[in-house]
């Protein structure tokens, strides 16, 4: 009487594409597990495809039988490494009008695939994606890798404006019709096409749904952390470049600052105590750093409220000089013969912390300055 009743609401039809390389030790089980979940208790008519983007040991062996055996399992070989490249591949030649895909370890718990769907199917939004960083989400991992997700993540919100929360759980969904529309600007095709994808839609001003879900990480995933974390941190660096945040263009600023800081500090050093020469590159970098971010990054030309701006700016003065004062201190209490190249080095450091917090700090003074001049000019 259920499966009588799940078969009426049998249309719209969900592909479901599992992205594989090399896993000829988990495929099998993990896609009979999948295709019963699917047949027991998904109400839409659901395809599952078998990605295998170049394996090279028994997974395309495995990988054709159950495609041969299984109803509503489906197995396609892409002759080149990558993730994306194979979810790009799979989606973009798919019939059904919602594309999916998970990591075959299978880590999310598959109660979350209905409401990952659903607000696409009701054409509520157009993408959505499993977060293991949302409010009611239950996640066992490491803490390395939950350390570097969270970083990751608030990485894309401060340097890309990103508004999503998990750009790179193995866990989302698309409207075709949405995927075929954005995959031909992605460039990325490899662990990074995630994030672009959700910041290309983000940009175009699609909306994202976000699904809570509860994921048991796999402790032999294939992931290499440190060459994965540079090929995103490239990505992040492309994105900021092709279309500078306002972010993006604070940090421009800020290292700009630093740099001449630096010189400025060095030179000072010579011939000044350290603290003193200190002072004086921040009184000058601060200065010239408040008329750069008041024209550059916030866009705000003429003399109107330039007291107030460079009072703002004095705040993230005294702000930077706090941080980098106690560091000198702390520097020279452990290390009281550190040359001036160490002190520099510290201080730089210190410095790029400061600047983080008087973006915070100079972006709320100037977002109200904004929203006062926009509420006049009404």
């Amino acid at each position: 009487m259920e499966r009588a009743a799940l078969a009426v609401v049998r249309d719209p039809k969900v592909e479901i594409v599992v992205p594989v390389y090399n896993e000829e030790r988990d495929l099998e089980r993990s896609v009979r597990r999948l295709r019963a979940y699917l047949d027991a208790r998904f109400p839409f008519h659901a395809l599952v495809t078998i990605a295998d983007n170049a394996s090279t040991d028994g997974t395309q062996e495995i990988g054709e039988a159950l495609a041969s055996e299984i109803p509503g399992v489906h197995y396609m070989r892409i002759n080149d490494k990558g993730r994306g490249r194979a979810l790009a591949a799979a989606w973009l030649i798919s019939t059904a009008d919602v594309v999916a895909y998970m990591d075959v370890d299978l880590s999310t718990d598959l109660d979350a695939l209905l409401p990952l769907v659903a607000p696409l199917i009701s054409r509520h939004s157009d993408l959505a994606i499993g977060s293991r960083l949302s409010t009611g989400a239950r996640v066992r991992r490491g803490w390395k890798r939950e350390l570097i997700s969270r970083c990751y993540n608030a990485l894309l919100r401060i340097a890309l404006g990103a508004g999503f929360t998990d750009a790179q759980c193995g866990f989302k969904a698309i409207r075709a019709e949405t995927a075929r529309r954005l995959i031909p600007q992605v460039e990325n095709r490899s662990w990074f096409f995630d994030t672009e994808l959700l910041v290309l839609a983000q940009r175009a001003g699609l909306r994202i749904a976000e699904v809570p879900v509860d994921w048991n990480d796999d402790p032999d995933s294939r992931v290499r952390l440190v060459a994965t974390a540079l090929e995103d941190l490239r990505g992040v660096w492309r994105l900021m470049v092709t279309r500078p945040t306002r972010f993006a263009r604070f940090a421009a600023v800020g290292i700009t600052s630093t740099v001449a800081y630096v010189f400025i500090y060095l030179a000072l050093r010579d011939v000044l105590p350290a603290w003193t020469a200190n002072v004086t590159a921040l009184i000058i970098t601060a200065v010239a750093n408040t008329a750069a971010n008041r024209r550059f990054t916030f866009g705000i030309h003429g003399r109107d409220g330039l007291a107030g701006d460079y009072a703002a700016g004095l705040g993230a003065f005294l702000l930077a000089l706090l941080l980098t004062t106690a560091t000198s201190e702390l520097l020279r209490y452990v290390a009281p013969q550190a040359t001036p190249m160490v002190e520099v080095v510290v201080l730089t450091a210190a410095n790029l912390v400061a600047t983080l917090c008087r973006y915070r700090l100079f972006r709320g003074w100037m977002d109200s300055r904004l929203q006062v001049m926009t509420a006049d000019g009404a």
